[in-house]
């Protein structure tokens, strides 16, 4: 019995039976058994800590202290991310939604792209938003977008959600400034300028097959209405205006909800929308044009910090769409207590995903399937695509599987002396497995579920299979870049 214990916990194929056990009672759970997924992360994630033998010590910490433990560090290394940025995002979509600032971009976008195009439009705005802005920043600016367009638009909130997803996720696991490209330039020694042009040669195929073709498939498979909440008011039926704005938000007005009856121009609402882009990248490029430890790079770094940045258009917005057009301070503080009122929910299922990562980490099974994959002789691009996908399948995080296969393949290339070409392409393809099948372990996982207001087996067919086609397109593109160039 001891030795069947000591082969489940310290070999790995016995640590991936355990984990892929541990998987597997948490979709059951949670699908079969319609069990709340924050509950059954939790049990499942204690579970798995206690069979694979982890001290109890650090799964829970000690009476007397327990801040180090896998159960506070695992919420809190993703809340102490989020939950402001989605407390901010939160009630600045809402503003942009009250206001009709939301509803007046999205049919200028509609009335660009037509009808048909609208998901494209979406998809765009996330390639666009990806580049400056970290991946779960851009679905909290662009979902209150994704949510009008799928209301005004009468179809599935997939079919808007899908391509923006796509643009995001791309631009975060192959460009820089995020920090696994950023990384895989110093650990490989490559430069940021050819991650940058392969980053968009790999990237933008896959961004193609994944967020437009699969996106626009699945989404007339699954149907999901844009929940009431979502938008933050019940919503009548007024007519369009000629131009195609229409006079109110979300398909026609807010009715006894909107902070004022006139809404504003797409300028005004482009230009709150970029405030914390123009931040955000301020202080990217300052950190890297600046002297470190300057004053105005500090400046910068204060400024261009997500929750700052945000906080500030917040309060722009506050003024510029609120106050400044007739609404009070009381009329605002409603809206942003009924905007945050969803939150909750969200924040405790995002922070249980990520400690269900941080045990099945803790386990170990990603060094040791790591080192098994190294020694199994296959081309270095196919090696460093094959242990990407196996680290992020185990632990869920995109910038970890990036960040360690980095670390073992860096000798093998630096051995090879390969061009900078060859390197960036070695770079992409890693990148494109640590995207590969998102599922339960991933935090970002559970982020679309309840953003999306989509059911376990749903975000399993549509977001999971998004990632993978992404990630097997861009690796098929990288490694055919690899075969003529390297």
């Amino acid at each position: 019995m001891s030795t069947t214990v000591d082969w489940l916990r310290t070999s790995t194929p016995g640590l991936l039976l355990l984990c892929g056990a541990a998987i597997a009672v948490l979709l059951i759970a949670i699908i079969r058994f319609k069990l709340e997924p924050f509950i059954a992360l939790l049990l499942t994630g204690l579970g798995l800590a206690l069979v694979a033998g982890l001290p109890v010590s650090q799964i829970v910490g000690t009476a007397l202290k327990s801040g180090d433990s896998l159960l506070e560090t695992g919420f809190g290394s993703i809340l102490g991310h989020i939950a402001v940025i989605i407390g901010l995002g939160t009630v600045l979509g809402a503003i942009l939604e009250r206001s009709g600032g939301a509803d007046v971009l999205t049919a200028k976008l509609l009335n660009l792209f037509g009808e048909k195009g609208a998901p494209v439009a979406m998809g765009l705005l996330g390639l666009i938003f990806g580049i400056p802005v970290f991946f779960d920043i851009g679905i909290f600016v662009l979902a209150p977008l994704v949510y009008v367009a799928a209301k005004r638009g009468g179809r599935s909130l997939v079919l808007y959600a899908l391509p923006m997803l796509a643009g995001l996720s791309m631009t975060h696991a192959f460009l820089p400034p995020h920090p696994g490209p950023v990384s895989l330039g110093g650990l490989l020694g490559v430069s940021l300028g050819w991650l940058i042009v392969m980053g968009f040669v790999c990237g933008i195929p896959g961004f193609i097959a994944a967020g437009i073709v699969w996106g626009s498939w699945i989404g007339k498979r699954v149907h999901v209405e844009v929940p009431d909440e979502f938008l933050v008011g019940k919503h009548d039926n007024r007519s369009e205006e000629p131009d195609g704005e229409a006079d109110g938000a979300a398909g026609g007005g807010v009715a006894t909800a909107t902070l004022v009856e006139r809404p504003p121009a797409v300028a005004l609402i482009g230009a709150i929308i970029a405030i914390p882009l123009i931040l955000i990248l301020g202080a990217t490029f300052g950190s890297q044009l600046l002297t470190a430890g300057s004053k105005p790079l500090q400046v910068l770094t204060f400024l261009g910090t997500p929750a700052v940045a945000l906080l500030i258009t917040v309060l722009i917005a506050f003024y510029v769409l609120g106050i400044r057009r007739g609404s009070t301070v009381q009329e605002l503080g409603a809206v942003t207590a009924e905007s945050l009122r969803p939150v909750g929910m969200l924040l405790l299922v995002v922070g249980a995903g990520a400690f269900f990562g941080k045990v099945i980490s803790a386990t170990g099974i990603g060094t040791a399937l790591a080192h098994t994959m190294a020694a199994a002789g296959l081309p270095v691009i196919v090696l460093a695509y094959v242990i990407s996908c196996g680290l992020r399948i185990a632990q869920g995080s995109a910038t970890v599987a990036i960040v360690t296969t980095g670390g073992i393949v860096a000798p093998l290339v630096h051995e090879q002396g390969y061009s900078q070409v060859a390197l960036a392409l070695i770079a992409m393809a890693i990148a494109a497995g640590s995207i590969i099948l998102s599922h339960v372990n991933d935090g970002g996982f559970w982020i679309i579920s309840k953003f999306f207001d989509l059911t376990v087996k749903q975000t399993l067919q549509t977001w999971t299979v998004l990632e993978t086609v992404l990630s097997v397109v861009s690796f098929a593109v990288a490694a055919v870049l690899f075969a003529i160039l390297a």
